[in-house]
């Protein structure tokens, strides 16, 4: 099946991207008639020809204007779950209650309504628009309409990614009229799939209204329909592509002249103005020309993103003169080998998803100071390019975005899967190419529109075909920008003819078997990839809720799923601990996407990344993968200045064998500099430092001064320092920077004794089991330390790894691991000889990682362990790695993590804490404030946990399917 990109119904005119005179425009925000239409009954009883019987304020949604039914388990939903535990579980019956509804698969609107939504407003022609050509601009629908005035029929439209026109001309006369918009926002109108970021109730939600723009336009009849410019770097110059349209019956001798002229950089630049004349036929009439640039020609790029404002100017003979105006960039962007070269020079895309999270609203800010916040706060934090996870932003994400210096990979909005496919000969294989085309036309002049993918990992056999064939047609007809077949992870079939790929197989941490390092990179992932390599959805580590985020939620979106976690937290009795699992379980996180990234900075030949994500992505059973929430604020543990350490254009790397040293050995770190800035570094010197956690120096140097070529990785040098000067425990920091500039980054490491002090003799009874012996001990008063790895039943079920949970347990089907870290007191005295913070760090690894933990539901309300695992907040089980409690008159202290004696030289770790807990049992500081019953413990060994988790769901996600052949 060979297809061909058609642009249907829609007509494209230059009015897009120029700004239009007052006397052109009658705006149509404001008070509009509206009626809901569920039973599809509006077209047979022609309520185009009635007046509508309430109001509603456009631009806006149906549930900004409390329209729509309320949430309720009767609620067809535009999603899909895979743990449907909530609509069954016991312990989420009060969940359930109208009174009480709360869903935690995604955010929750005030009202919900899905099917045709009537729109209806008296429009005054003004006499003077008599004879000029009328167009009905709707910026962003959701997403067919179909159109009346008075009581003829104009047409329909289906498009998720840019504004529906209607042509007027032939049935808008001066004087009032009736204009009614239809706008249907089920899926069955088109599948695109009822995951896709575009529709779906887990992020932007399916909304259905009018936003952005709404406007009737007037223009002469010999008009610029489009004005397309594509920069060509190599001979300063912009070729620029012209469709005049004459609506008359005769041919008129025109001209068309164009300049140009720098608008947003210090350096001013006019261009010399170019014209031509031509005889403007009826109908359409394509031009190309070109214009010089001249030697003054500004480049846009992430650096310097300077941008012109070309003017066309279209003068008939006879007849007014048309002017259009459209925003451009000097750039070139292409593959060359297996890099992506941005004029000449390579880049390296350090990428987020947005998905579409406007938690206020439910759908995009359409206004370019909203999109200019989101996007300065992802280059705060050093990102250089978007990409938008199955659906296109509006236009004022991609002006924004200019003017920023963004790199954007906008996509069909698609994610045709779970419910539909590509190349099978469904209607959503013409749609992408439709849709595709629609933003070419639309944004296609844009400096920072880069990128573009067909969707997001596609199902349908067929599919690699299919793309291919996608990814030929856009090579053949536009070249300002370079193309993939679909954003996909590793079980997905090549698409050989992808000009870059994006894919999973470059990402993940290798802790799970591995002890931590910083020496590994994902060079054998990308090897055998000719082209450009970007990985697929990077990180996915997950964080805690964040409770404060809750009073946020001011629009017409509520965090009910935050308020389920939050209120289950309290019943569980851990609400105190809400703000500390935070903290703890952020920690971990951000030390897991710094590890990830720089493993990213290290690969050779790797093209970038795409993380999922910086923020929070609020559905899918509720995905707290950001060190920001999703309205791109911070939770206060990962501050911008601090992320930037290790991501931005120029990043120090270490390459550390492990971090857990013994004093007998010389700590050893080779060192590179990774740097994609605007050229190259002059002749620099590094320096580096140890430190105390004091902040006093260990040891300090500084690397031969080295000229860093920019595009690549440059070795610094190698840190040697030999440790049989430390005596204790400590914990170090290596840290390298270039003095006075913002380039500096650091590693926690630590060192242990190679041999501990020997303890005297004591009273304590060690044992791995809470065998006759220890109970009797117990019994008598005595003092008993359990080393209990391998023997919990109470608590098996649940899987603690060093990583957190992976984008969350709920979407996974509760796949493991299920804890997100853990908090301990670093105070705590048992803690003396082994330092620590209040969260999880890479010391520990060797300590939790695979380790059982103990579910304490049956000890007392409030008893609280030394070390305390964070479960997900779906189930927020109160668990233990380490604990102590009086037992009668006894005193206990328990591990669930393999602590056994060793003079094995692989766990220093384990074996330091093993001395810290031992010598603070035999201590007069250990004595446990909180009593347990002797069966209650037993039973940690004994009786498996009463609550057992069932998802019911039978479906599985594609990550949890068979693999894709």
């Amino acid at each position: 099946m060979r297809l061909v990109a058609k642009l249907g119904f829609f007509f494209w005119f230059g009015v897009l991207s120029g700004p239009l005179k007052a006397a052109d425009v009658l705006p149509l925000a404001g008070e509009w008639h509206c009626r809901l239409d569920p039973e599809d009954a509006g077209i047979t009883a022609r309520w185009f020809a009635t007046s509508l019987p309430q109001t509603v304020r456009l631009p806006g949604s149906l549930a900004e204007n409390g329209l729509g039914d309320p949430v309720s388990l009767r609620t067809k939903w535009t999603a899909t779950i895979y743990d449907s535990s909530w609509f069954y579980n016991p312990r989420m019956a009060k969940y359930r209650r109208p009174d009480n509804f709360k869903v935690p698969f995604w955010l929750t609107p005030n009202t919900y309504y899905v099917g045709p939504a009537w729109y209806q407003k008296t429009v005054d022609i003004p006499a003077a628009w008599r004879g000029r050509r009328l167009l009905l601009f709707l910026e962003r629908a959701h997403y067919a309409t179909r159109v009346w005035v008075d009581n003829a029929e104009v047409g329909q439209q289906v498009s998720l990614v840019a504004p529906h026109l209607y042509e007027l001309t032939k049935v808008l006369s001066p004087g009032p009229h009736t204009l009614t918009v239809r706008v249907d926002n089920r899926l069955e109108t088109l599948n695109v799939g009822p995951d896709s970021h575009s529709v779906s109730d887990h992020i932007q939600g399916n909304w259905n209204g009018l936003i952005g723009r709404l406007e009737l336009q007037a223009g002469p009849p010999v008009f610029l329909q489009s004005v397309q410019v594509y920069p060509d770097v190599a001979h300063r110059a912009a070729r620029v592509k012209l469709v005049v349209q004459n609506t008359t019956a005769k041919s008129l001798r025109s001209s068309v002249q164009l300049a140009a002229q720098a608008y947003n950089s210090a350096t001013a630049h006019q261009v010399a103005p170019v014209q031509t004349d031509f005889v403007a036929k009826p109908g359409e009439t394509s031009l190309g020309l070109t214009l010089p640039m001249g030697e003054a020609v500004q480049l846009w790029d992430e650096f310097h993103p300077a941008l012109y404002r070309l003017t066309a100017a279209l003068r008939p003979k006879k007849g007014t003169a048309d002017e259009q105006q459209v925003s451009f960039g000097m750039r070139e962007i292409k593959a060359v080998g297996n890099r992506l070269v941005v004029n000449g020079r390579p880049i390296f895309l350090r990428g987020d998803l947005h998905n579409g999270e406007f938690p206020l609203t439910g759908y995009p800010a359409m206004d370019v100071p909203a999109w200019t916040r989101v996007l300065q706060v992802l280059k705060n934090y050093g990102f250089n390019h978007v990409r938008f996870h199955s659906w296109c932003p509006p236009e004022a994400a991609f002006t924004a975005a200019d003017q920023l210096g963004f790199y954007l990979q906008p996509e069909g909005p698609s994610w045709p899967n779970h419910g539909t496919s590509l190349g099978d000969g469904r209607p959503v294989d013409q749609f992408i190419y439709d849709e595709t085309t629609r933003m070419a036309a639309a944004y296609g002049n844009h400096a920072s529109y880069c990128m573009l993918s067909a969707g997001n990992e596609p199902a349908g056999r067929n599919q690699a075909k299919y793309l291919a064939d996608f990814v030929k047609f856009w090579q053949s007809r536009d070249s300002r920008r370079v193309y993939t077949g679909a954003s996909v992870a590793m079980s997905w079939p090549l698409v050989p003819e992808n000009e870059y790929m994006i894919k999973s197989g470059a990402r993940g941490l290798p802790w799970a078997k591995d002890r931590p390092n910083s020496t590994f990179d994902y060079r054998a992932a990308i090897e055998k990839f000719p082209m450009p390599y970007v990985t697929h959805e990077m990180g996915q580590w997950c964080v805690f809720p964040d409770f404060k985020e809750i009073s946020q939620y001011t629009g017409v979106y509520k965090a009910r799923n935050l308020e389920l976690f939050r209120e289950d937290l309290a019943d569980r009795g851990m609400g105190d601990q809400a703000e500390a699992f935070l903290q703890a379980s952020g920690k971990l996180q951000l030390l897991c996407y710094k590890s990830e990234i720089e493993a990213t900075l290290r690969t050779p030949g790797l093209a970038g990344f795409q993380l999922l994500g910086l923020q929070d992505f609020p559905g899918q059973g509720t995905a707290l993968v950001g060190v920001l929430n999703p309205f791109f604020r911070e939770k206060g543990y990962a501050a911008a200045a601090q992320y930037r350490r290790f991501c931005q254009p120029t990043v120090p790397l270490a390459r550390l064998p492990k971090f857990v040293f013994t004093s007998d050995e010389t700590f050893e770190a080779a060192t590179e500099l990774y740097h994609y800035g605007p050229e190259d570094l002059p002749q620099t010197t590094f320096t580096w430092t140890v430190k105390a956690p004091d902040g006093s120096f260990v040891a300090q140097g500084q690397f031969a001064p080295a000229a860093v070529p920019t595009g690549t990785n440059t070795p610094l040098g190698t840190v040697r320092l030999p440790l049989g000067r430390i005596t204790k425990a400590t914990q170090l920091t290596l840290a390298i920077a270039a003095p006075g500039t913002a380039i500096a980054n650091d590693w926690n490491f630590w060192v242990y004794p190679a041999r501990l002090p020997a303890l005297l003799p004591s009273e304590v009874y060690c044992c791995t089991r809470l065998d006759a012996k220890a109970q009797q001990v117990l019994a008598q008063g005595g003092r008993v330390l359990l080393n209990a790895a391998g023997q919990v039943v109470k608590g098996k079920e649940v899987a603690m790894s060093f990583t957190p949970v992976f984008w969350n347990t709920s979407w996974f089907k509760m796949r493991p691991p299920h804890v997100t870290g853990f908090v301990v007191d670093p105070a705590h005295p048992a803690l003396a000889d082994f330092p620590t913070e209040a969260h999880s760090d890479l010391q520990w690894w060797e300590i939790v990682n695979q380790a059982q933990v103990m579910h304490l539901e049956d000890f007392p309300a409030g008893f609280r362990p030394i070390v305390q695992p964070i479960d997900t907040w779906f189930l927020n089980r109160r668990l233990a790695l380490v604990l102590e409690a009086r037992v009668g008159p006894g005193r206990l202290l328990v591990s669930s993590a393999n602590l056994a004696p060793t003079d094995d030289a692989q766990r220093p770790a384990a074996r330091q804490l093993y001395y810290s807990l031992l010598r603070y049992a035999q201590s007069a500081r250990f004595n446990p404030a909180a009593a347990v019953d002797l069966q209650v413990v037993k039973d940690l060994f004994e009786t498996p946990s009463r609550e057992q988790f069932s998802t019911f769901t039978k479906g599985s996600p594609d990550e949890l399917k068979p693999q894709h052949k």
